[in-house]
C-alpha cells in the first residue's frame, strides 16, 4: 500500500478548486493574452499645468480588429476628496487598428493639483466600419502613470 502525505493532496485539491477557469486560460498563456488584449486601452500618461489650466496626456491603443474612425470618451473629474469636479467629453479622433496614439487635452480652468482621479464614464461616440457602439467600452483597459488615477 502506497501512502502519500495528506498535505500534498490538500494542496493539489485547493489549487484545483481556486484556479480561475476561462476558455482562453485553458488554451495556454498565448490565448489568454490574446483574449485580454481585445479592446481599447487608455492610459493617463501625464498631467501638467498649462497657461489655460491643466494639460492631460493620454496614450491610447486600439487592439480591435477594425480601425475606429472616431471615438470620444466622457470623463468625470474628481477632486482630492472624491467629489465630482466636472464632466467633460474628450474627442480622441481616429484610432487605427493595432496602433498606439498620444492625445493631449488642455482643460481650461482646471487646476492639476486639485485633481484626485478620472473616470471614463461612457463612450458617446464610437464609430468605424463594422464597429458596434459598445465596442469602445467593452474590454476597456485603463491605467495611469501620473499621480492622478484613471478608471474605466
Amino acid at each position: 500500500m502506497i501512502r502519500r502525505p495528506l498535505s500534498r493532496l490538500v494542496v493539489l485539491s485547493t489549487l484545483a478548486l481556486t484556479a480561475p477557469f476561462s476558455p482562453a486560460a485553458a488554451q495556454g498563456p498565448e490565448a489568454a493574452a490574446a483574449a485580454a488584449a481585445t479592446g481599447l486601452s487608455v492610459e493617463l500618461n501625464d498631467v501638467a499645468t498649462s497657461e489655460r489650466g491643466c494639460k492631460l496626456t493620454f496614450v491610447t491603443g486600439n487592439d480591435l480588429a477594425q480601425p475606429l474612425s472616431k471615438v470620444s470618451f466622457e470623463f468625470v473629474l474628481f477632486d482630492q476628496k472624491g467629489r465630482v469636479e466636472r464632466m467633460a467629453v474628450l474627442d480622441f479622433r481616429d484610432l487605427p487598428a493595432g496602433k498606439t496614439k498620444v492625445r493631449q487635452f488642455d482643460l481650461a480652468g482646471t487646476k492639476c493639483d486639485a485633481l484626485g482621479s478620472l473616470l471614463i464614464n461612457d463612450a458617446p461616440v464610437c464609430t468605424g466600419e463594422g464597429i458596434d457602439k459598445s465596442a469602445c467600452m467593452q474590454g476597456l483597459r485603463t491605467g495611469s502613470k501620473s499621480p492622478v488615477g484613471l478608471k474605466g
